[in-house]
Formats: structure tokens, sequence, C-alpha cells
């Protein structure tokens, strides 16, 4: 699986704190492993994500992705990272 990251995610991943990285870091390694794991929540969104999908760091904590393999999650772009309500407006 190759991943890119954005400049978004990095610029908002780096104002988590530590725990929440490490979490992330946590998400990301299983996501590695099995992005099809029913415990990351892996999800297609809507609207302004359409074509976008997140997986759950925690219970309020999401990151948004872009797999650009055809379903094959060889090639994955790490769009954002954030609370519900600061990536959703809700």
């Amino acid at each position: 699986m190759i991943i890119h990251r954005s400049k978004t995610f990095l610029k908002h991943y780096c104002k988590f704190s530590l725990k929440i990285q490490e979490k992330a870091d946590s998400i990301l390694h299983k996501f590695f492993q099995n992005p099809r794991d029913p415990s990351l929540r892996n999800h297609a969104l809507e609207w302004k994500y359409l074509g976008c999908r997140s997986i759950d760091v925690t219970w309020d904590v999401r990151l948004i992705f872009r797999e650009l393999s055809d379903g094959t999650y060889e090639l994955i772009e790490l769009l954002d990272i954030g609370t519900h309500s600061q990536l959703y407006g809700k």
C-alpha cells in the first residue's frame, strides 16, 4: 500500500495531542494490515467529500482519505483528519 499524506492532513494531524496522534498511527497501522477491518468503520462519504471515505480514529475524530486504485487499496491519499464537527460542520 502506497500512502500519500496531503498538506492539509499533515497540518491538522500536527495540531492534535500526542495521544490522538498515537491513536491515529495505531488505526492507520490496522488499516494498512486490513483496510476492510469492520472496527475501522470504513465507509463512503457524501456531499463535499463525495468520492472519499472515512475511518474512525476515536468516537469523535475521523480520518478522511481517497482510494486511488479502484478498490484495491494499493494507493491511498490521506486528505484530512479532525473531529466530526471540524470536518462536517455539524
